[in-house]
């Protein structure tokens, strides 16, 4: 399944690279992070990951294949 992670701000290089099974780009001061989610875990531990690093979620949605 793909998915979207939109975080408040514009992620540094270093939280980038904190995600590097994921893609992202800059977007009207959001960062969206997106890409392959294998199953619910991996999804879970993105998010915990976020948490973690003090990241702000906007939204979580998945993408249509």
């Amino acid at each position: 399944m793909r998915y979207e992670i939109r975080v408040d701000g514009q992620l540094s290089d270093t939280l980038t690279g904190a995600f590097p099974e994921l893609d992202h780009v800059v977007m009207s001061g959001h960062t969206v992070l997106f890409g392959q989610i294998v199953d619910e875990a991996q999804l879970y531990g993105l998010l915990a990951r976020c948490q973690s690093l003090g990241l702000r979620v906007l939204e979580m949605r998945q993408l249509p294949e």
